[in-house]
């Protein structure tokens, strides 16, 4: 059974973790001791733990994401690795900067457009397979308005 002092924390956790990035579980620590939370780090790794937090890599640097985190949030925060957006009548093609397209990737399932069937990330390209084989050209555009980066273009 959890505590009401353990949801606050976790509630206070979450919170950091959605305001910004966190590389390390002691910078985690001090937010949180800001926010009049002590805690040591075995509690925070359960806290972590329970969220279903991560620890991801991306161009800008490693930190902790919370897996429930809004669609257009996680989109956001991937927007800035897509640089085009263009389909073929059957795919959907998504450019990335090199090694993100496994977090556009992620973003996009996490999305859960419909529309979508799936999605394959290599180094810097995510193919998306839309659910049915004429609705390429629509899912691409609202691909391009997910991300909205300034250099997404959509097209053929």
């Amino acid at each position: 059974m959890t505590t009401p002092a353990a949801r606050r924390r976790r509630e206070a956790v979450a919170r950091v973790l959605r305001a910004g990035p966190v590389s390390t579980q002691e910078e985690l620590m001090e937010a949180l001791r800001r926010d009049g939370f002590r805690t040591t780090q075995a509690t925070l790794s359960r806290d972590l733990a329970r969220l279903s937090a991560r620890r991801v890599s991306r161009p800008d640097g490693s930190y902790y994401e919370i897996a429930d985190a809004p669609p257009a949030s996680v989109a956001a925060a991937v927007s800035g690795l897509v640089s085009a957006v263009s389909t073929n009548g059957s795919l959907v093609v998504i450019r990335t900067l090199p090694g993100s397209a496994p977090a556009v990737a992620r973003a996009i399932d996490l999305a859960r457009l419909p529309g979508v069937l799936g999605t394959i990330a290599g180094d810097d390209t995510v193919f998306v397979a839309p659910a049915r084989g004429r609705g390429a050209a629509g899912l691409s555009g609202r691909l391009a308005g997910l991300f909205e980066a300034g250099a997404v273009k959509a097209g053929r």
